[in-house]
């Protein structure tokens, strides 16, 4: 299918699936990825059992369970990547409710994950707690790991399509992919002519803007102007071109 490449960033919190199959590697998109993320699996595993383990984790002791559960990550059930991540950007998104041609256009849809890399809408993953801005002792931070795993990759699997980054900062580092195709993507408030960055409403606009082009009855964009036209059919939107070392950049402005 052509058309643009949309790229998220998972959840924090994520749902656990009540049945489903276990975690199957071969499952997977990118099988060329199944060394690397055995690697992680078993490395996280392995902390997850420590006592100081949340510590290591970066996270609360609240999440004390999400963290045990990292321990069974091989034996508990698996569900869809966009069943199992939740939060504001995937409630907008809405994928559960996306039919015919939308439900199709979801394959041009994938997850950056700090421990299997990246992931394709339908991959199975079961329900785990990592960031990729976690330094593991047998790999370093995450995202620089991941970075030098993905970029063959990625680079040969994408090449020439137009991509819409979604991704949160600590993600984009694990693959920033070639600045001549990549449009990331901000929102920002306006009142009395003045703008203001804003971090949660731009969650929920990623999400949405991401279910207006995949339920649109016009193509998927190809190119950065085709995606501004598209935008504009539901926001106020700019695009400041790319430069030899920054991508594109998409702004919604919101209202004030």
């Amino acid at each position: 299918m052509a058309g643009v490449i949309v790229l998220l960033p998972p959840s924090e919190g994520k749902t656990p699936a009540a049945s489903g199959p276990v975690l199957d590697f071969d499952e997977l998109s990118f099988p060329e990825l199944t060394g690397a993320r055995i690697e992680v699996l078993e490395s996280l595993a392995e902390v997850s059992a420590e006592p100081d383990a949340c510590q290591q984790l970066g996270v609360g002791l609240s999440l004390q369970d999400d963290v045990e559960r990292n321990t069974q990550l091989t034996e508990i059930p698996c569900a869809p990547a966009l069943e199992t991540y939740t939060g504001v950007l995937y409630a907008a998104l809405d994928a559960g409710s996306m039919r015919g041609k939308a439900r199709e256009r979801l394959s041009q849809v994938y997850v950056s994950s700090a421990l299997f890399g990246i992931l394709a809408a339908s991959d199975p993953i079961p329900a785990y707690r990592l960031s990729m801005k976690t330094k593991l002792a047998a790999h370093g931070v995450l995202a620089t790991w991941w970075k030098n795993r993905l970029t063959p990759v990625l680079d040969e699997e994408f090449a020439g399509q137009l991509i819409l980054d979604c991704r949160s900062t600590e993600y984009r580092k694990s693959w920033p992919g070639p600045v001549e195709q990549v449009v990331t993507v901000s929102a920002v408030t306006e009142k009395d002519g003045k703008r203001k960055v804003v971090s949660h409403n731009a969650k929920h606009t990623r999400g949405e803007l991401t279910g207006h082009l995949l339920r649109s009855r016009a193509a998927l964009p190809e190119t950065p102007e085709a995606l501004l036209k598209a935008a504009r059919r539901h926001y106020e939107a700019e695009l400041t071109p790319a430069t030899k070392r920054k991508p594109a950049e998409l702004t919604i402005v919101l209202p004030g």
